[in-house]
C-alpha cells in the first residue's frame, strides 16, 4: 500500500511518517517544501509547494492513501494578532489538493481538522453534533475555525463525486516530540514546557489561567490514524480525537513544573494575547467506529515530552 504524507516535516506529519514507515506493508512517501528532509528509514521524499497548482497536479496518481498533515499553524500570539495567518494558504492548499484527489485513484484521504469551531465555552464534553452551523464561532477562532469548516465541507462535497473515502479528524491540543516549542508559534503545551525549562524563579502565564484545555499525546493520535486506515468503512466521516479530560492552564503549569522538578512562581499577565476559551472533547464516536480511546495519561505524556525536550534543546555537558 502506497501512502503519501503531506506536511511530513511538521509535528503531526513527522510522527505519523516515522511510525508508518515501520510497517512493512506500507511504502511511505513524504512531502516537504521549505523545511529540510530528515533521515527516516523506508521513507522516500518529494519536494512540493502545495499552494502551487502545477506542482499539485498529478501528485496523487500512484498513492492509495493520502494523509493531509500540511498546514499553516501558530500559537495564541498570531491567532489573536494575525488571525489571517490561518486562512489563505490553508484554503488554497486544500482546495488544490482535494480537486486533484477527486480526479485520481486515491482510495482514502485523511484530513486533520481541529476543535476550534465548537461554540460552547464550557467544561462540558462536546460531541461532533454539538457544533451548530447556525451559531457564530468564538471570535478569536474565526479565522482558523471557518477555514477548517470550509475544508471539511469540501471533503464531504468530493466524497459524493468520487470513489475516495474521506476521514476528518477533529483533534484537540496535541503535544509530544517534534512539537513547536518556540514561544511565538507554539501552542499551550509547547510554550509551557519551554517557559518552565528555561526559567529558574518564575513563569509567565498569559491570561487568567482558568481556561480549560483537552490535551492529547501524539502517539495516541498516530494510533488512531492507523486504526482509521485499517477499519473505516464509511465514505465520509467526521470524528473528534481528544483525551476527553480537561485541565486548566494554571493546573497544567503546575504539572509541568512538577514533572520538570522546578519550583516556580506563577505570574499572570492578563494583558498578553490569550484565548479565553475552554473545551473538552467527547471522542466516543471514535471508540464506537474504531475501538479507539486515548491511552496516554498526562503525567506519562509530560515526562516523555520533557525528556525529548532535554535531549533536543538542552546543551550536553
Amino acid at each position: 500500500m502506497n501512502i503519501l504524507v503531506l506536511g511530513a516535516t511538521g509535528f503531526i506529519g513527522r510522527n505519523i511518517t516515522e511510525k508508518l514507515a515501520l510497517n512493512p506493508d506500507y511504502k511511505v512517501f513524504a512531502v516537504n517544501f521549505r523545511s529540510p528532509q530528515y533521515e527516516s528509514r523506508n521513507v522516500k521524499w518529494l519536494n512540493v509547494n502545495l499552494c502551487e497548482s502545477e506542482q499539485v497536479k498529478g501528485l496523487f496518481n500512484t498513492f492509495d492513501i493520502v494523509i493531509q498533515a500540511a498546514a499553516t499553524t501558530s500559537g495564541a500570539d498570531e491567532i489573536v494578532n494575525r488571525p489571517e495567518t490561518h486562512v489563505t494558504d490553508n484554503a488554497i492548499m486544500n482546495s488544490l489538493i482535494l480537486r486533484e484527489i477527486s480526479n485520481q485513484n486515491v482510495k482514502h484521504f485523511i484530513f486533520f481538522s481541529c476543535t476550534t469551531m465548537y461554540q460552547s465555552n464550557s467544561d462540558k464534553k462536546q460531541k461532533e453534533a454539538d457544533f451548530d452551523r447556525n451559531l457564530p464561532i468564538y471570535d478569536k477562532y474565526m479565522g482558523v475555525g471557518y477555514t477548517k469548516i470550509y475544508i471539511e465541507n469540501l471533503c464531504e462535497f468530493y466524497s459524493k463525486l468520487c470513489n475516495t473515502k474521506f476521514s476528518v479528524i477533529r483533534h484537540t491540543n496535541v503535544y509530544g516530540p517534534y512539537d513547536k516549542f518556540d514561544l511565538k508559534r507554539s501552542h499551550v503545551m509547547g510554550a509551557t514546557i519551554t517557559k518552565v525549562m528555561q526559567s529558574n524563579e518564575s513563569i509567565e502565564v498569559w491570561g487568567t489561567g482558568s481556561e480549560v484545555r483537552d490535551l492529547l499525546y501524539i502517539d495516541d493520535l498516530v494510533e488512531l490514524v492507523q486504526l482509521v486506515i485499517q477499519k473505516q468503512k464509511d465514505k465520509f466521516l467526521i470524528f473528534n480525537a481528544g483525551s476527553d479530560r480537561g485541565i486548566s492552564v494554571t493546573d497544567l503549569v503546575s504539572k509541568v513544573c512538577h514533572a520538570a522538578k522546578k519550583d516556580l512562581k506563577i505570574i499572570y499577565h492578563k494583558d498578553k494575547p490569550n484565548i479565553n476559551f475552554s473545551f473538552i472533547s467527547d471522542s466516543s464516536k471514535a471508540y464506537q467506529k474504531f475501538g479507539w480511546a486515548a491511552q496516554t495519561s498526562l503525567e506519562v505524556g509530560l515526562n516523555l515530552t520533557i525528556k525529548w525536550w532535554k535531549n533536543t534543546f538542552q546543551p550536553k555537558e
